[in-house]
């Protein structure tokens, strides 16, 4: 049967419609609504999503689908190698800023490079690889960022004394405290009012085009991250992207108006490091839930965290897990592009500003992509198998993949090994303790509680010489 995009049925629209995209423009794109994430698990959404894309794919010969949504061409892809052409494609002939992500990425940074024109795009994307250090599994910040996490699981080990528990919010209030200070420094480790207003827009940004631009929140926002940028401290992203920024200049000093614009530019990339941070607070959050309710992985993360010290060193295990969290439970829950250009696929063209949508959870456990299904298996991400399965995009992939994918992973590696120690037990953890695992998960509902199996050997908490307390690793998750 030809591969050629096929045009979708009424009724099979509908189908697409309610099973596949209403479930995840309910949850949230830009930030997370905790009842419809809640409402998601409780349907299973992901595999309800999946039965769907299945039957068309069988349908329809692995062809790709054209969905018509008003005057929108919509195109969403089945097979591994139509997801390859289009993220290996970009950003020309399909640009990661489509019209949708652009209306809701405006609300907070109108000057990202994801939603960048072409030409900002290439002196955007090298200040963003170079300040969070793309490439390199350790950041050069990398002593700093440890001791920051150490610092955060600290915090979470006396929360979970004091009360016996530990639920989601907790984590995220703490884990926001770690950001910020990885990113902006220690005088924004407590600025809650920067992200409450990232939150605010970001909640503005999920109606995309439907909703007016926040401005004036947007510019008080904005001048925020701007100052701290202006006073950024050694050790953080901030002044990694400065130093980035003033580099790039030396090289090409027609590039840009050298030092005033370069930092002006800086500021305007890290709303989107803020933003991208939430999704790995949440992808910690779920590899803690299965990490803590699988001793033999609990056991195995806690031993290289001891072989390889308290220092920025590479945790490989617990790296992998952190990516079989985002495997099973994507934090994107559609990767998005649009033609900029006709495309010709298999007989077809199809006109400049056609979308195409990766459905991650799709590809990431659906037979027609990932092998690895409802399994947890981390060691996928240690052998070579997961990164040559062109299905599994947990960091997007292409030239427009995640440029702090790797800062990302080492931090959320390092927190997830310090928090493995901590004795906590997880509410319904039965549901995280074999295989094969849920489809969705709602991370807001995770509860775990203070139980008895502390590593004590490592310790959970020792005092640094400066009085903060700097935890050892780990802990136990679950899922309701």
């Amino acid at each position: 049967m030809s591969r050629a995009p096929v045009d979708l049925t009424p009724r099979e629209s509908l189908d697409v419609l309610r099973d596949v995209l209403a479930p995840l423009v309910a949850q949230g794109a830009i930030v997370r609504r905790p009842l419809m994430t809640g409402r998601a698990e409780r349907r299973q959404s992901d595999g309800r999503c999946a039965a769907v894309l299945d039957r068309l794919r069988d349908r329809h010969g692995g062809a790709p689908l054209v969905l018509r949504l008003g005057g929108r061409r919509v195109v969403l892809v089945t097979e591994p190698d139509d997801v390859a052409r289009v993220l290996d494609g970009s950003p020309e002939p399909f640009t990661p800023a489509n019209r949708e992500k652009r209306a809701a990425l405006r609300q907070f940074q109108p000057d990202g490079v994801l939603v960048s024109p072409a030409a900002e795009r290439r002196r955007r994307r090298p200040l963003n690889e170079r300040a969070l250090a793309n490439g390199s599994a350790v950041h050069p910040a990398g002593d700093a960022v440890v001791e920051q996490v150490a610092r955060t699981a600290a915090e979470l080990a006396q929360a979970a004394r004091t009360t016996g528990e530990l639920d989601a919010r907790t984590f995220a209030d703490a884990h926001w405290r770690l950001v910020r200070t990885v990113t902006l420094g220690e005088q924004a480790r407590d600025d809650e009012l920067l992200t409450k207003r990232l939150d605010a827009l970001r909640a503005a940004g999920n109606w995309s085009y439907l909703h007016p631009v926040r401005r004036r929140l947007r510019a008080a926002f904005l001048e925020q991250v701007r100052g701290y940028v202006e006073q950024a401290e050694a050790g953080t992203l901030a002044a990694a992207g400065r130093e980035a920024a003033e580099a790039l200049a030396a090289e090409d000093p027609d590039a840009s108006n050298l030092h005033g614009e370069d930092r002006h530019d800086v500021a305007s990339q890290v709303p989107h490091w803020l933003f991208a941070w939430d999704a790995a607070g949440i992808a910690t959050l779920r590899a803690l839930a299965v990490v803590a309710a699988r001793p033999e992985v609990r056991e195995r993360v806690l031993a290289e965290l001891t072989t390889a010290g308290r220092g920025a060193a590479v945790l490989p295990y617990a790296r992998a897990c952190v990516l079989e969290s985002v495997r099973l439970w994507p934090t994107t829950l559609v990767v998005l592009r649009e033609s900029t250009e006709p495309t010709r696929w298999d007989g077809r063209t199809l006109p400049t500003g056609t979308g195409f949508a990766v459905v991650s959870s799709y590809f990431h456990r659906a037979r027609s992509g990932s092998a690895l299904g409802d399994r947890f298996v981390p060691e996928a991400w240690l052998d070579g198998r997961a990164d040559d399965d062109r299905a599994l995009v947990p960091f997007s992939a292409g030239p427009a993949a995640c440029a702090g994918r790797d800062v990302v992973l080492f931090t959320a590696s390092h927190l997830l090994g310090r928090l493995a120690g901590l004795g906590l037990d997880v509410d319904r953890g039965e549901h995280l303790a074999h295989d094969p695992l849920p489809r969705t998960v709602d991370h807001f509902g995770l509860s775990f509680r203070l139980g008895g199996r502390a590593d004590r050997s490592l310790g959970t908490v020792e005092e640094a010489s400066d009085g903060r307390g700097t935890a050892g690793p780990g802990a136990r998750g679950g899922w309701t």
